[in-house]
């Protein structure tokens, strides 16, 4: 998932100055292709290597309803020199991966602000109050939707065949796809409704229908049948799908609200400028306010600026504005969220998440995204590529798997959108370290196209 447009300085809660700022790119190593050993143990130059680590809460700092975690988290750390091996080549779980930039195009739509796939398309929402549908494979543009409002498109979802799309002007839009012949989109709706709005503003309800700042995300739960809608007014807004209308107002954390997501089994995690991830559960017997808090994780004291859901609810991870990535695992017996440890490789904001399978792909204001893979046995996680070449920060990600995958391998295709205006598609393969020598590991674009 994507966060929010205002980006906070690291280890700053403050949110009244948004800023950023981009560094020169120290990292002189062009090597693309990465090789990966089981090996898990730490470099003994670490405090060389990575000479900041961020303070930590005390736990007097906490609030009651706080879970505790490790003082010292288990970090997982990236293979900088591919030459280097620490177990044989011929060990069968020893796997080289390699990537390249398949397609960079570039719009007269200033910053690209989010990205969503579905059903063979990606989406995708700039500062230009625009949003593009492209088709894959081949990444041609096949339509492209636009409203009357003069704001910029700042989250997508898509579920089935509707589109959702939050806008700066703290409205949701709401589109349905077409399949006849050629692909067509129709605007069906508009959240909250003209009408449910303004009586809700002549009986004095207005603030329960809509939200008093942007919105900085979405989330969809089908099997409920509703829409979340978080905001930097600090609260979370659930809308009914079927009629559109608000039926909660969720007074989710004391800060801004960065990002959110929604399990298959209906738990909700919001991410704040407070340093913390909150888990909510829906009790249907609770009346009015049937969602319920039921945790709070803390990650450390750093603003959590996005959220992402391994598919089966295992894992979940918060990128954070310091460039830590903090994971929490679920357990198989209890059920509860316990925490994993962090990642460590950004040096500057995350500002997006994507997971697909044992894959996660992080966006930073450090202008590079990093794709991360996750053994499955301990749950370690190592940085098998770095995806350079935008001149911006990355403000959104997607990933979705290879469309052809040969033997022996495997891998995802991203798609990143940047604040450069770029919109960039990779290709990341996986291979055992047999086939090495079948294929290339470029980082050369196919095409470049500019409109």
């Amino acid at each position: 998932m994507a966060s929010p447009i205002d980006l906070e300085p690291p280890n700053s809660l403050s949110s009244s100055a948004p800023s950023f700022a981009i560094r020169p790119n120290n990292n002189h190593h062009n090597n693309n292709s990465f090789l990966r050993s089981i090996s898990t143990k730490e470099p003994l130059n670490f405090s060389e290597q990575y000479p900041y680590s961020p303070p930590r809460l005390s736990t007097s700092a906490l609030p009651s309803n706080t879970y505790s975690q490790p003082s010292t988290p288990r970090l997982s750390f990236t293979l900088n020199n591919p030459s280097t091996k620490s177990v044989d080549e011929d060990h069968p779980d020893f796997h080289q991966t390699s990537y390249r930039c398949i397609s960079s195009v570039l719009k007269k739509d200033g910053q690209i602000l989010s990205v969503a796939v579905s059903n063979g398309l990606v989406y995708t929402g700039s500062q230009a109050n625009l949003i593009r549908v492209w088709k894959l494979p081949e990444f041609t543009e096949c339509d492209h939707l636009k409203t009357r409002a003069s704001s910029m498109v700042v989250s997508l979802q898509v579920s089935n065949d509707m589109i959702y799309a939050a806008y700066a002007d703290c409205k949701i839009r709401v589109w349905r796809r077409t399949w006849e012949g050629v692909i067509k989109h129709v605007r069906v709706a508009t959240i909250p409704k003209i009408g449910s709005y303004v009586r809700s503003y002549i009986s004095g309800r207005d603030n329960m229908m809509k939200h008093m700042g942007p919105i900085t995300s979405l989330a969809i739960n089908i099997s409920d049948d509703i829409l979340y809608s978080a905001s930097l007014d600090k609260t979370v807004k659930v809308w009914r799908i079927s009629d559109l209308k608000c039926i909660e107002t969720i007074q989710a954390h004391n800060d801004p609200i960065n990002d959110i997501v929604v399990g298959d089994d209906g738990v909700l995690y919001t991410a704040s400028d407070d340093a913390a991830v909150r888990v909510w559960r829906r009790n249907f017997c609770s009346g009015d306010r049937p969602h319920s808090l039921t945790v709070t994780l803390p990650a450390k004291c750093s603003p959590v600026k996005t959220l992402a859901l391994t598919t089966d609810g295992g894992v979940l991870y918060g990128g954070c504005s310091d460039g830590y990535i903090h994971y929490w695992l679920k357990g198989w017996f209890s059920g509860q969220l316990q925490y994993g440890g962090a990642l460590l490789g950004h040096t500057h904001a995350v500002m997006c998440l994507a997971s697909m399978a044992n894959y996660l792909v992080s966006g930073s204001a450090d202008s590079t995204c990093r794709v991360w893979f996750r053994e499955q046995q301990d749950c370690q996680h190592v940085c098998v590529a770095i995806l350079q070449g935008h001149r911006g920060p990355i403000r959104c990600v997607a990933a979705f798997p290879r469309l052809v995958n040969e033997e022996n391998e495997d891998g995802c295709t991203v798609c990143t959108g940047s604040l450069d205006g770029v919109l960039k598609m990779w290709c990341v393969r996986r291979t055992s370290i047999s086939d090495k020598g079948k294929g290339s590991s470029q980082n050369a674009c196919e095409y470049f196209e500019i409109a």
